[in-house]
């Protein structure tokens, strides 16, 4: 039986199918390769797809969980499938099987999870759009000559489009929050180290990094949490306990918040009118709902902490093409690294172990500073672009200079590092539509491992305000 309604379902929708026998996992995996070759000539969504293991999979009796017989796909950073490519999105990574399964996806096959092939990503991730020399750009469902975001913008175009009901994500200095934003979907960074890196590395530019997906309903985003919270074998260090059940946690009522909102960049400067008119609307909206609003942020000197996040994220990126160049024999250069990556690398170089270590001591420090300031707010809510999706070809990847390069990035992206920097969970709602019909996303940030507070609130707003129901021009 093929199913007609495919994209309608969500992930828990979809397996709920498969348990009660309505349709078959193959059915599944068939309808989502169909969109898949109907779509990604358009979007370039998926890099490489593993079509007849999937169908493999879906014929042999698969795990009882609760995502039993759902067609999902893999990021191609930290998407590790034992014999899967994974290439970080660069030149310098060869076109080799990984000959390791990662803690995260063996967590996603026992869920019952079919994964279909690889998204799209910019070079190692730097970037918050998905335009790289290796695999070109990815394009937005809702308008193909913009942005879907990044570094998970493959992934966000997969999702949006209908190919599947949600697909794996990363997030080091906003790459799940910013594709949701851009694609119109729902996209949660959970709190540093809820979920598993293993067993390749322990943590990511000194937990900056954090595990998750884009999908289209805030279940499914709480119910993937119920299949990978928790440390791995020999994680260097874990999150907060969390609830028996995420999804379970997420049905509560969130009670009544106190929720600041920020209303411009902390600088100061103003947002794009149609995010600032999406971040009023979603203040207005919680006041509704009964929780105290007010106009608030906390006090972060934004030069000091992007210049510590900085020495993280070129010390990092060093690290990694250093290694990857130490296995393969690949040379970082101009024929394998883009532009401004080899900037990036050149300043990762520079960077002593002293300057390392007290660009760490001033993101802990600025960790518990706002904390603090979360004792008076559960909540803050942010844009989490400063303006609507920018068009392709807005960045330009030939510029060396990382001052330069990075300059237009900072000013598109004020606040979702800053997540990253601090540890804090903080989701991602499609709430707003530009009148030209680009997503807008708002960010709600909750306190270092307050997930289900988070997603108690989603839940409510998406009750109140839904999304379901709109659909990019690039869908099912």
């Amino acid at each position: 039986m093929a199913i007609t309604d495919y994209a309608k379902h969500d992930g828990l929708g979809l397996a709920k199918l498969v348990h009660k026998k309505e349709v078959k996992p193959v059915e599944l995996v068939d309808a989502a390769i169909e969109r898949i070759e109907r779509h990604n000539p358009a979007l370039n969504a998926v890099i490489w797809t593993m079509y007849e293991r999937a169908r493999d999979m879906a014929k042999k009796k698969l795990p009882d969980g609760p995502f039993k017989g759902v067609p999902f796909l893999l990021k191609d950073i930290m998407g590790h499938m034992e014999g899967v490519p994974n290439r970080d999105g660069t030149r310098l990574s060869p076109d080799m099987p990984s000959p390791i399964t990662s803690e995260l996806v063996h967590r996603y096959l026992a869920a019952g999870l079919i994964p279909l092939g690889k998204t799209n990503v910019p070079e190692f991730g730097l970037v918050p759009t998905t335009e790289s020399k290796l695999y070109g750009p990815a394009r937005n469902p809702w308008n193909v000559g913009h942005s879907t975001g990044g570094s998970s913008g493959g992934s966000g175009a997969a999702v949006a489009s209908g190919m599947v009901p949600m697909a794996h994500a990363n997030d080091g200095g906003g790459s799940i929050r910013i594709p949701a934003s851009a694609c119109g979907l729902v996209g949660l960074k959970p709190t540093r180290a809820r979920n598993p890196m293993g067993p390749l590395v322990g943590d990511v530019m000194s937990g900056l990094a954090a595990e998750h997906i884009v999908c289209r309903t805030v279940r499914d985003c709480a119910a993937m949490l119920d299949v990978t919270a928790g440390p791995g074998l020999g994680d260097p260090y874990f999150a907060p306990e969390g609830p028996k059940s995420w999804l379970a946690a997420s049905r509560k009522e969130p009670g009544k918040l106190r929720i600041a909102v920020a209303t411009t960049r902390l600088d100061g400067t103003p947002f794009h009118p149609e995010v600032t008119a999406g971040t009023l609307a979603a203040a207005k909206l919680c006041r509704q709902l009964g929780h105290r609003v007010e106009e608030a942020s906390p006090n972060v000197a934004q030069e000091q902490m992007i210049g510590a996040f900085m020495t993280l994220w070129t010390g990092g990126l060093a690290m990694q093409v250093d290694m990857l160049s130490a296995m393969t024999g690949a040379k970082p250069g101009p024929r394998t690294l883009e532009g401004l990556t080899l900037g990036l690398y050149e300043a990762g170089k520079s960077v002593t172990a002293s300057q390392y270590l007290a660009a760490v001591l001033q993101i802990q420090t600025l960790a518990r500073a706002v904390a603090a300031w979360h004792h008076r707010y559960d909540i803050w809510i942010t844009p989490v672009l400063a303006s609507p999706p920018i068009p392709l070809g807005t960045i330009d990847f030939s510029e060396r200079d990382p001052m330069k390069g990075f300059g237009p990035i900072i000013d598109y992206v004020p606040f979702t590092a800053l997540q990253n920097a601090t540890g804090q969970p903080a989701i991602g709602l499609p709430l707003h539509m530009t009148a030209d019909g680009l997503p807008v996303g708002i960010q709600f940030v909750g306190r270092l491992g307050a997930e289900a507070l988070l997603l108690q609130l989603a839940r409510t707003i998406e009750k109140a305000a839904p999304w379901k129901h709109r659909h990019p021009s690039v869908w099912n």
